[in-house]
């Protein structure tokens, strides 16, 4: 097996995106996971689906957060079905859920009890506002507790303008590369004190702390932090900008006035450096408005290429702004491993990478998502069950 986290053992118990995003990480990182789901499924696979309006042969966001993963199907209301569940865990040094607390609770899968059971046991728990707060099994997905109560939402949002949708699945990605990596610090604790623990990661903090700076200011000024537009942007040069052929694309002038020189000579606007409205940073805040008009009127007449060119032949610093379908064709973005080619039943697939590489250990996926239940009887042979066991287990709806 490939990847620093080899012959390390995870049984998630996730739904949605954050839990099961969680578990993926882990497993591309080399982790054995197997994922428990209920007779129904993790809801997440018939999602796309019902978006769709019709029956869908693939789901690839189910398929990103649920590779390489093994699928065993209990129905936990049963409690033969716990024991099997039980006997899972004890095999594992890791269990990850984002069900709600009190679900965790009536299936015995809640903290203290597999703690109590198992103490070596690293218990990873995703909720939207901490497992141990009044607003515990409040539902929250990422979109409530993470884009809108955590403020990002309202952060992206120009002063009169419509709040701007979020894309699926943001802060749940942020909220499982987090929970993973305090996973594997549990881990290397667990190696010198010999017990496991639980790492609480709630939706709402990663959105707290993505946008850090900006609650920083609240909290140490006692003021309101104003969004802006791009026409009244802190510093006009590390704003957005549309060439003459309709592209986009980000100036990335952090230190305006180091930048400043460079920008006019690549506009051919050393003009610009006389004007007294664009002397400094601080005259340029100030005529911020003035300041994006002009060049917008200079941008507009050249497209994207020939500003590329320009940029890079006086060190301008800038970024293209892509469509998502450009971006999965973009040289650098490809260069940088955003891919991996993903082992699949009639060839490989490709799918988006997990963004972390180690340069010793490397990592690579182990298959496509699993069928809902393919993996449960071959789980359960290696827990010692034989068939004689597994079909009255099935007569008797504990599995499929």
């Amino acid at each position: 097996m490939a990847g620093p986290l080899a012959g390390i053992k995870v049984v998630e118990m996730g739904l949605w995106v954050a839990g099961p995003s969680c578990a993926v990480i882990l497993g591309d990182w080399g982790a054995d996971v197997i994922k428990i789901e209920p007779p129904t499924g993790d809801p997440f696979r018939g999602l796309f689906a019902s978006l769709m309006g019709t029956p869908a042969e693939l789901n690839p966001p189910f398929e990103l957060d649920n590779r390489g993963k093994r699928s065993v199907v209990l129905d936990l209301q049963k409690e033969e079905a716990r024991e099997i569940a039980y006997k899972l865990i004890a095999n594992a040094d890791v269990f990850i859920t984002n069900n709600r607390p009190r679900v965790l609770s009536e299936y015995g899968m809640d903290y203290e009890t597999l703690h109590e059971r198992f103490p070596r046991l690293v218990y990873g728990h995703i909720t939207g506002y901490g497992p141990e707060t009044d607003s515990r099994d409040t539902a929250a997905y990422d979109i409530g507790a993470f884009w809108a109560q955590a403020g990002v939402a309202m952060s992206l949002t120009a002063p009169g303008a419509e709040i701007p949708q979020q894309r699926g699945g943001m802060g749940d990605h942020m909220t499982g590369q987090m929970c993973a990596g305090a996973i594997c610090a549990a881990l290397w604790s667990r190696e010198k004190t010999g017990e496991g623990q639980m790492v609480s990661v709630p939706l709402v903090r990663v959105g707290v702390y993505m946008i850090g700076w900006d609650v920083m200011l609240a909290m140490r000024l006692g003021m309101p932090v104003p969004t802006y537009d791009r026409h009244h942007a802190v510093n006009p040069i590390i704003t957005c900008y549309k060439a003459g052929d309709e592209r986009w694309f980000w100036l990335l002038l952090l230190q305006a006035d180091r930048h400043w020189p460079d920008l006019c000579r690549a506009l051919d606007r050393e003009d610009l450096l006389t004007d007294e409205r664009f002397s400094n940073i601080t005259a340029r805040r100030a005529n911020g408005p003035q300041l994006v008009e002009e060049l917008d009127a200079v941008f507009e007449t050249k497209p994207m290429a020939e500003w590329a060119a320009a940029f890079k032949e006086h060190d301008v610093w800038w970024a293209p702004v892509n469509y998502v379908h450009e971006l999965t064709t973009d040289k650098m973005v490809r260069e940088s491993g955003a891919f991996v080619q993903v082992p699949g039943p009639d060839g490989p697939v490709e799918m988006v990478a997990t963004p972390a590489d180690f340069s010793t250990t490397r990592w690579e996926p182990k298959g496509i998502a699993p069928e809902l239940g393919q993996h449960t009887e071959e789980v359960l042979l290696e827990l010692g069950y034989d068939w004689e066991q597994i079909i009255p287990l099935k007569e008797r709806g504990v599995i499929p």
